[in-house]
């Protein structure tokens, strides 16, 4: 195997330790090792190379991140970066999250999954590489492409200080609670998580900073 790295071997015997099941049996890593040892054979059949960031294994070419293999509860998955530029003609990927601009995954559940899709995911990880090469970039939303939902609006129109306080915060944190505040399917619902968060708006705070 090429560019061999011994911590990607503490990994999978230990975890990435930032949950109290690391080191033991229940961790989520041991559900899925032999999934995980055969992921990493073939990203790195595809010249990438392994390094342990964020304590999971994370493959980049030339320094730059190309793709993560890491496991969950009901599955493992080899993440791309920008998955959202790769062309999915097998319709593999899947978001993330509801919001996700960037990276996209392939959800695994056994070792003949990725037996049967070896050569597809080879074709996928070799894509993501040459999307790196030629420094393309997602476009991202920006503030103003997220609706505003019409309780928040009034919210500000009626309170100066509160607007100001969400103007000056960063396009993060901006479209953190507009995407939340939009997600509630009923108004009062909505008035109700705008309320709570005035607070934290007038704080500077972002939807889950403490």
């Amino acid at each position: 195997m090429t560019n061999y790295n011994p911590d990607i071997d503490l990994y999978l015997q230990e975890g990435c330790g930032r949950c109290p099941l690391g080191g033991t049996e229940d961790c989520k890593v041991h559900r899925w090792t032999k999934e995980l040892k055969f992921l990493r054979e073939i990203v790195l059949d595809c010249g990438l190379t392994v390094e342990l960031k964020w304590s999971i294994p994370c493959y980049t070419d030339k320094g730059k991140n190309i793709a993560t293999v890491a496991a969950f509860k009901d599955y493992c998955s080899l993440s791309f970066f920008k998955g959202s530029l790769l062309s999915d003609p097998d319709n593999i990927l899947d978001s993330p999250g509801e919001n996700s601009q960037f990276g996209r995954l392939v959800k695994i559940t056994s070792v003949e999954q990725i037996q049967n899709l070896e050569d597809v995911l080879k074709a996928y990880i070799y894509e993501a590489i040459e999307v790196e090469k030629a420094g393309l970039k997602v476009e991202t939303k920006t503030v103003e492409d997220y609706k505003m939902p019409e309780e928040f609006q009034e919210r500000l129109d009626q309170d100066v200080d509160l607007r100001k306080a969400f103007e000056a915060l960063t396009p993060g944190r901006k479209k953190g609670y507009l995407i939340y505040f939009a997600q509630a399917k009923q108004s009062k619902t909505r008035a109700a998580r705008v309320e709570k968060h005035v607070g934290d708006i007038i704080a500077g705070k972002g939807l889950h900073d403490r």
